[in-house]
């Protein structure tokens, strides 16, 4: 029986994916779970999965097509059969507009000013410009008269010249449907969402030491994954969703993590984190991190995330405040950990310490609910590992 393959939709609003590439060609056998189509959608790149053995019938769309979500696209057939009759009568795909890039217009190679100028120069002082590429238009001299001497042009060749201004590239280039994305849910959730904001430093010996001694294999994120995780198991509104009209409480943690990709940021998400060792986080989260940069995720990598973690701590940050993710209640941005001198047992120290920022969704959590959240955060991470086994 033949099987549709439709244009998929994530859980944001999306209206419409495009083709980026075929990965099998009609009339090939392919086998369920293989990957048989690249698409496009408003929030990531991703591979469309074969749901049935069979064969790959009845294509209806190409590479730079922008097809609307539900619509069919292609079918898998048994060998031999025909793909259904509906397949043909398919409205044809809007095809992508290429934005075309506006011509710089012409630059006059002189100005006005330079072409009317009568230069008056010395023989010397001619001959001296052509032979430095002394422009002599652009001197003023200091002779009887304003004639230009010799001495003029040399000094004009020793003086620097300023740097030429890097070319602005012309036209305006099109958004990629991820950056479009991110520019319209950001401006979503910061004019709609009251956020506010609580920033929390821990000293981060004990984050460290449980690094160091799983070595390479384990990462800060990792380990602020599990520990944000078994917090959110225990401050349930932290967890929730904010419908629009309502709260929603998530019956399970989905930890998104914020990652870089080209053309924007994509939250790729790691199920059931509370749930979940200290080592398949961070497995889960290397697989993730591969595949959005390779633009392999699939739709149950960036769907159904209850609470982002945004570290840019890499990049040497030392705090800042993130935008919620509709429809998630809360974001939690990291910072660099970074040695100051700080008061310890009464004395002044040196400790490393990290700074955390909370953005919270004021619909759906208050201040205190939130303050409470972060401490029971910090104080786990004060205890390192061992918080993950109480």
């Amino acid at each position: 029986m033949a099987v549709s393959i439709v244009m998929p939709a994530l859980e944001m609003a999306q209206e419409t994916g495009k083709i980026i590439s075929w990965l099998k060609k009609e009339g090939e056998p392919i086998a369920k779970g293989d990957p048989i189509a690249e698409i496009e959608t408003d929030k990531v790149v991703l591979e469309v999965e074969a749901t049935a053995d069979g064969v790959l019938a009845g294509v209806t769309a190409s590479a730079g097509d922008v097809i609307q979500v539900g619509k069919i696209i292609a079918w898998i057939v048994a060998p031999g059969e025909q793909p259904p009759l509906e397949s043909q009568s398919t409205a044809p795909a809007a095809r992508t507009m290429t934005a075309t890039a506006v011509a710089p217009s012409s630059v006059p190679r002189t100005s006005p000013a330079s072409e009317t100028r009568e230069v008056k120069a010395s023989p010397k002082a001619r001959r001296m410009a052509k032979e430095l590429g002394v422009d002599l238009t652009k001197i003023h001299g200091t002779g009887p008269g304003g004639v230009i001497s010799g001495e003029d042009v040399e000094a004009a060749a020793k003086a620097p010249q300023p740097a030429a201004a890097a070319p602005l590239p012309s036209g305006t280039p099109a958004l990629s449907s991820i950056a479009r994305l991110m520019a319209e849910r950001t401006t979503q959730s910061w004019t709609t969402a009251p956020h506010f904001f609580l920033v929390r430093e821990i000293d981060a010996s004990a984050l460290i030491a449980a690094r160091e001694k799983h070595g390479k294999l384990i990462t800060h994120t990792d380990l602020l994954v599990a520990i944000v995780a078994r917090a959110l198991a225990k401050h349930p509104k932290m967890n929730a969703s904010w419908t629009g009209s309502a709260i929603q409480f998530n019956s399970n943690v989905n930890i998104s993590i914020a990652i870089a990709v080209k053309d924007g940021v994509v939250g790729a998400v790691i199920p059931d984190a509370d749930k979940s060792s200290l080592t398949a986080i961070s497995a889960k989260r290397r697989d993730l991190a591969e595949r959005a940069r390779a633009g392999r995720l699939h739709p149950p990598d960036v769907t159904g995330g209850t609470f982002t973690i945004s570290n840019l701590g890499m990049f040497g940050v030392d705090a800042f405040s993130a935008i919620i993710t509709p429809p998630q209640a809360a974001v939690l941005a990291v910072g660099r950990i970074a040695d100051r001198v700080v008061p310890v047992n009464g004395l002044i120290g040196i400790r490393p310490i990290l700074t955390m920022t909370l953005s919270s969704d004021h619909r759906v959590v208050d201040g205190a609910q939130a303050a409470a959240f972060l401490k029971d955060v910090a104080e786990a991470l004060n205890a390192g590992e061992s918080s993950l086994r109480s």
